[in-house]
């Protein structure tokens, strides 16, 4: 899944909203190059690198995602049977979003 266009503006015709958040963005980033560098994601994304730690951060605190260090560099790994956390998806796990948002 590519971007055509960067991240919608508020004065763009289709709006300042996306159907998926950040979050889900960056997972799919990591779901494609698990050595991806912060940078790299923040550039795909649309967003500042700083918002990627602190998603990075948020998404690991909630055990969706963990990292190992290889070198310089992290290697993530997502947890791909942690459920989906608002009450509408519950019984739905993160692995079948990500699968849904595959190439």
């Amino acid at each position: 899944m590519e971007l055509d266009s960067p991240v919608s503006s508020p004065g763009d015709k289709m709006g300042p909203w996306q159907f998926l958040t950040n979050h889900t963005h960056v997972l799919v980033a990591i779901r494609r190059n698990p050595n991806i560098r912060q940078r790299e994601i923040a550039d795909q994304v649309g967003i500042t690198e700083g918002a990627v730690q602190r998603i990075v951060h948020e998404l690991e605190e909630s055990g969706c995602l963990t990292h190992t260090k290889v070198g310089r560099r992290n290697h993530y790994e997502i947890v791909f049977d942690r459920d989906l956390r608002h009450p509408l998806e519950t019984n739905h796990t993160l692995g079948e979003l990500l699968t849904l948002l595959e190439d």
